[in-house]
């Protein structure tokens, strides 16, 4: 099930292909997020039994956490596009977690076999969101859910400093965004888009819940990591240079930097904000 025939060749609206490797981001995002991300989970209310398949699994974090909230026997599927991400997924998973390296939108999945379908931070990477999700939907069993989770991008998070400084790094990144994908501003709207999707998509008895991912110093050392490596480094580092003033970006250089007296991690006012919303539908 991991042969050539089942991965697509086609490029994601954020660059995904086979060959990108993300791991280590994804691997600081459930570390730093993962108190939140189980609460949701536990919202669902999984039995045993059920029948799970998270689409987009990445590293694999979730799946077991989703294989905890079930329990047995149940059986969770993960699926990724990334030979990486899947890799690294394997190497966490028990016996009762199967994963697959595919499309999809592409691989033979049985339809009407599924009572859950979680789906995180993984929709907004699909050139056709609405058809993605009418697909996930065929995968249900009578009755069964489709679980559509969001975290906010990053233009949409909030730290707790200068408020000017704040705008405008946050404007920066979302020209980062829109230059280096080719996006427009409505590419960049998931977190609002996911009831649509799933009214579009016909299905019933939506619901919607938003929890806040909220850290104030001192930070732990997830969320330190996390921080300081996915956001201050690899997206606030020499990607934003062009986007901002040379006085700005060195101001927020200084932000960013462990070694500087003002590193926004370290100081006593640091307070940070970044939502993750969960809406589900049923078949």
């Amino acid at each position: 099930m991991t042969s050539a025939a089942l991965v697509s060749a086609r490029a994601g609206l954020l660059g995904d292909t086979p060959d990108r490797d993300y791991s280590r981001k994804l691997q600081l995002f459930n570390a730093y997020a993962q108190s939140e991300i189980r609460q949701v989970i536990a919202g669902l209310a999984l039995r045993p039994g059920m029948r799970i398949l998270e689409a987009g699994c990445g590293t694999g974090e979730a799946l077991a956490w989703l294989q905890e909230a079930a329990g047995t026997p149940g059986i969770v599927m993960g699926i990724d596009l990334s030979a990486a991400h899947v890799c690294a997924a394997r190497k966490r998973a028990t016996a009762q977690i199967e994963i697959l390296q595919a499309d999809f939108m592409l691989a033979p999945l049985p339809l009407a076999n599924f009572d859950l379908i979680w789906c995180a931070n993984t929709i907004h990477h699909l050139p056709d969101r609405a058809q993605a999700v009418s697909r996930l939907a065929s995968l249900l069993r009578p009755g069964g859910r489709v679980a559509l989770a969001q975290s906010s991008f990053l233009a949409d998070m909030y730290f707790a400093w200068d408020a000017r400084l704040e705008r405008i790094t946050n404007e920066a990144v979302r020209q980062y965004y829109r230059d280096r994908y080719r996006l427009e501003e409505r590419d960049l709207t998931s977190v609002r888009s996911l009831v649509g999707l799933l009214r579009g998509a016909n299905l019933k008895n939506i619901g919607v819940r938003t929890v806040v991912i909220e850290r104030m110093s001192p930070l732990d050392s997830a969320t330190e990591l996390y921080l300081r490596e996915a956001i201050f480094r690899d997206t606030w580092g020499e990607r934003l240079r062009p986007y901002l003033s040379h006085d700005d970006y060195a101001d927020l250089a200084k932000l960013c930097d462990p070694r500087h007296t003002q590193y926004a991690l370290r100081r006593p006012d640091f307070h940070f904000l970044q939502s993750f919303t969960l809406v589900t539908g049923e078949i």
